[in-house]
């Protein structure tokens, strides 16, 4: 199952790494940058505005590690439309870190021998599965939902107008209802999880927005189609234009 554990994996180098990006080249600034992550943590540090941007130039001290680069690409996006919660950010990196892995998205765990391919068959067991495998299957229900339509807009929008498959506030509906599911169960209480699940289901919509807009400029920046320049139009509309201004 999906945990917030992304941080966790971060390195030792990966530290170093962002120590020198941010120190650029002044020994008493990266000394000071040192005693700040051993004594208040590196989420200090992970937090600068300027880290997400220097991860992606492909910096000449090395490359991030994919915990450490998707850890500050959602935690900088999220920070950008007013969601300021390092948890949770940790939580959806695991996901895209985790769902990004051969067919992960598509099962509940990485070794269940179940492969849901539609949310609707995902609630069908929702309704019926006990225990431990019905926990599983709600915060799947939620982080498959987020999955689709966080990272793949433009294919739901694709498919809405062309075959006329449910559109992005399907996902958003049957996406939180999963995460409530999820987080009024005793596992998620056992495993440190309600709350997360309790945020993700309240914030659902401005989550999506969020991880469009880091798919649209990181996973797939050379798209430009008419539905992806009207769903960003009705998104900024929704929303209003918080966090457009402050990059990611």
């Amino acid at each position: 199952m999906i945990l917030a554990n992304l941080r966790e994996r971060i390195s030792a180098t990966d530290v170093d790494l962002v120590v020198k990006l941010l120190a650029r080249g002044d020994p008493g600034r990266k000394l000071t940058l040192q005693r700040v992550a051993a004594g208040q943590g590196i989420d200090v540090l992970l937090d600068e505005p300027r880290l997400s941007t220097l991860l992606r130039d492909r910096p000449q001290h090395g490359s991030p590690s994919p915990a450490l680069f998707i850890y500050v690409v959602v935690r900088h996006t999220l920070r950008a439309v007013g969601i300021d919660d390092a948890r949770l950010s940790d939580y959806l990196g695991a996901l895209i870190f985790e769902f990004g892995l051969r067919d992960r998205a598509h099962r509940i765990s990485r070794s269940d021998d179940e492969v849901y391919h539609y949310l609707a068959d995902i609630l069908a067991d929702v309704e019926s599965v006990p225990g431990r495998r019905g926990f599983l299957l709600r915060a799947h229900l939620g982080n498959f939902s987020l999955w689709l339509a966080g990272i793949f807009p433009d294919y739901i929008t694709a498919r809405e107008e062309r075959k006329g498959g449910p559109g992005l506030g399907y996902y958003e509906e049957l996406g939180a209802h999963g995460f409530r599911l999820a987080a009024h169960h005793r596992l998620a209480r056992q495993l440190d999880l309600a709350d997360i699940y309790a945020r993700a289901a309240e914030s659902f919509p401005v989550i999506r927005v969020a991880l469009n807009r880091l798919s649209d400029r990181l996973f797939f920046p050379n798209v430009a189609t008419p539905g992806r320049l009207l769903r960003q139009v009705a998104d900024e509309f929704r929303l209003g234009n918080e966090g457009t201004t402050q990059g990611w």
